[in-house]
């Protein structure tokens, strides 16, 4: 059905869990798999007791977002499996959907999987929906798991 996936990760145990199906669907398709992790290009800024902030460099939270993207792809790779082995793309993007888009152009996929948090209520109006957002914009068919 699919020939290219697209899956986003984030290391949280919701992205883990869902790598098992994913992985199940590529299988049954003989699909390629693309992992995408997206980071903030801005450094954050830390608040201590003075009134002066503290804050790191871009490149130091550059290379900081670096590492913790190899380590979500080599964690990710492992519950793929072994026979399996995905492509991988960092993307630096303030937005979440927009990166998870964008990676979909690059990785040429036809189609984005992607876990849900499931935030409802309250949450679900404060922190918003990633996965809503990119089921709204995609060009692409969006197979969300839950």
């Amino acid at each position: 059905m699919f020939k290219h996936l697209l899956v986003p990760v984030d290391g949280s145990d919701i992205s883990k869990k869902s790598l098992k199906k994913v992985a199940e669907l590529a299988k049954a398709d003989d699909a390629g798999v693309t992992l995408v992790y997206v980071s903030d290009p801005m450094p954050p800024m830390a608040y201590s007791d003075s009134t002066m902030g503290y804050s790191i460099t871009a490149k130091e939270h550059a290379k900081a977002c670096d590492a913790y993207a190899a380590d979500v792809f080599k964690k990710s790779q492992t519950q793929l499996g072994a026979a399996l082995k995905a492509k991988t793309l960092h993307i630096k993007t303030a937005n979440l959907a927009e990166g998870i888009l964008d990676a979909a152009k690059k990785a040429k996929a036809d189609v984005i999987v992607m876990a849900s948090h499931k935030r409802t209520g309250i949450k679900g109006m404060l922190l918003g929906s990633e996965t809503h957002e990119v089921i709204v914009h995609s060009k692409l068919p969006v197979l969300v798991l839950g």
